[in-house]
C-alpha cells in the first residue's frame, strides 16, 4: 500500500513491519536490505532524488536529496538496522498501535525517528528551495557503523546534521565515547593442594577489580562535562579456570570505559595499566597484559552552536518545550563530527526502551518531532546562499 506523502506515522509503521535485524548481532536475520529498498521506493514516490549505496553486500545505505544538489546541505540521518528480538513480550514486527503508541522492535531505536525526518524533509522543501536537504538512512550503526563509515568514505558531506535518535524530543549535542579493553591475567597452573607453587590468576583478577573500583570512586571528584557528568568504567566479562582442584593459569577480563569529550583511548588504556602496576607493587607474582579491543570517540557540539540554535528556535516557534541534555548512548554523531560536520541528536522515543523486552514509540512524539524538523528544514531551505 502506498504511504501518503509526508505521513510520518504510516511510514514508521511500514518500516517497523520489516525485519531489519543486524546480521552480525542476529546471525539468522536478513539485514537492512529490504528496509532500505522499501524506504528508497517511498522516498522516490515522494519526489526525492534517491540513490542506494551498497556498504556491504545486501546492506545498502539510502541517500535521498531535495533541493539544488550543489547548494549547502543539511543532513537528516538515521539507521535502519535493529537488534535481536529474543525475550520480547510482544510481536516484534506487527507495528501494532495501542494507546497512542506503536509497538515493535526498532520503533524507538529508531524507525520512528527515521520516519519523522523523512516526512519533515518532504514537508519543509518546495520548488523554490535555495538549499539542499540530504536524507541518509544507514546500515550497521548497532555494531561497527559500516554504513556511516562508507557514507563518509564515499564523499557525502553536509554543513550540519541532525540524527533522529530517540531523545524524548530533547536536543542532545553530546554523548560519551567508549573504549573496550581486554586484560589477560597469568598465574601458574598446579594441583589444588600445591599452594607452594600454584599462582591463582582468578584471585589476581579480583585484586585488579578492587583496584579499579577504588579508581572508579575517584571519578566523583574528577572531570565532569556540563551535559554528560563524569566518565565511567565497569568490568563487562570475566572467564577463567579449568577445574575445581586446579590453580587457574589464566583469567580473561573485559572492561568497558565510557569516555568524556577530551578523553582518549590512550588515557583509558593507561588507567588500566597503572592499576595493574599498583597491584604488582604489592603482589610481585601478579602478571597481566592489557590490550585495546576497540574504541569510539565521544561527540560534543557547543550548546551555542548554529545547529543547536536552529533547532532550539524551531522548537520555540512550534511551542514545543526546549530541553538540552546529554545522550547516554553512543551514536554515529561522533563519526560525523570527526568528519567536520556539526551533528546533534533529536528524535522521538526513549533510549531506555531501546533493545528492551517491550519497545514502543509515542505517536505524539513522532508528530511533534516531524513538526519541529519541518520548521528546521523550511527555514534552512529559504535562507539565501552566499556565493562569496
Amino acid at each position: 500500500m502506498p504511504i501518503p506523502r509526508g505521513d510520518a506515522v504510516a511510514l514508521a509503521r511500514a518500516l517497523i513491519q520489516i525485519d531489519s535485524r543486524n546480521p552480525t548481532l542476529a546471525p539468522d536475520s536478513p539485514g537492512e536490505g529490504e528496509c532500505a529498498r522499501t524506504l528508497a521506493s517511498i522516498l522516490d514516490d515522494w519526489g526525492f532524488s534517491v540513490q542506494l549505496m551498497e556498504t556491504v553486500p545486501g546492506r545498502p545505505n539510502v541517500v535521498a536529496r531535495m533541493g539544488p544538489h550543489d547548494a549547502p546541505a543539511l543532513m537528516l540521518n538515521g539507521h535502519l538496522d535493529i537488534v535481536g528480538v529474543e525475550g520480547m513480550v510482544h510481536e516484534p514486527f506487527s507495528a501494532q498501535v495501542r494507546g497512542k503508541r506503536i509497538y515493535g522492535r526498532g520503533s524507538t531505536d529508531m524507525k520512528g525517528g527515521v520516519a519523522a525526518m523523512c516526512a519533515a524533509a518532504v514537508k519543509g522543501t518546495d520548488a523554490d528551495s535555495t538549499r539542499q536537504i540530504l536524507v541518509t538512512a544507514v546500515a550497521d550503526e548497532e555494531y561497527e557503523s559500516l554504513g556511516m563509515r562508507a557514507l563518509l568514505a564515499g564523499g557525502i558531506r553536509a554543513d550540519a546534521a541532525i540524527i533522529t535518535e530517540p531523545t524524548r524530543l530533547a536536543i542532545c549535542p553530546a554523548h560519551r565515547g567508549f573504549v573496550w579493553m581486554d586484560v589477560v591475567l597469568t598465574g601458574r597452573a598446579a594441583h589444588g593442594s600445591r599452594y607452594d607453587i600454584g599462582v591463582d590468576a582468578i584471585t589476581h583478577a579480583g585484586l585488579l577489580l578492587a583496584q579499579l573500583e577504588k579508581l572508579e570512586r575517584t571519578r566523583e571528584s574528577g572531570p565532569r562535562h556540563q551535559l554528560l557528568g563524569r566518565g565511567s568504567l565497569h568490568a563487562s566479562k570475566i572467564q577463567g579456570g579449568v577445574g575445581m582442584s586446579t590453580y587457574p593459569e589464566t583469567c580473561n577480563l573485559a572492561i568497558e570505559r565510557r569516555t568524556l569529550p577530551g578523553e582518549s583511548a590512550e588515557k583509558a588504556l593507561k588507567e588500566i595499566k597503572d592499576a595493574c602496576a599498583a597491584v604488582r607493587a604489592k603482589h610481585p607474582q601478579f602478571a597481566a597484559s592489557v590490550t585495546l579491543s576497540t574504541a569510539q570517540l565521544p561527540s560534543d557540539v557547543p550548546v551555542d552552536s548554529p545547529i543547536v540554535k536552529r533547532l532550539r528556535g524551531a522548537l520555540e516557534r512550534e511551542g514545543i518545550p526546549v530541553r538540552i541534555e546529554g545522550l547516554s548512548a553512543w551514536t554515529d554523531a561522533a563519526l560525523l563530527n570527526e568528519a567536520g560536520i556539526p551533528t546533534i541528536c533529536f528524535g522521538p522515543g526513549d533510549i531506555a526502551l531501546a533493545h528492551s523486552a517491550e519497545e514502543f514509540v509515542s505517536i505524539e512524539e513522532i508528530d511533534l518531532a516531524t513538526r519541529a524538523l519541518t520548521r528546521v528544514v523550511r527555514e534552512w531551505c529559504v535562507e539565501p546562499v552566499s556565493h562569496s
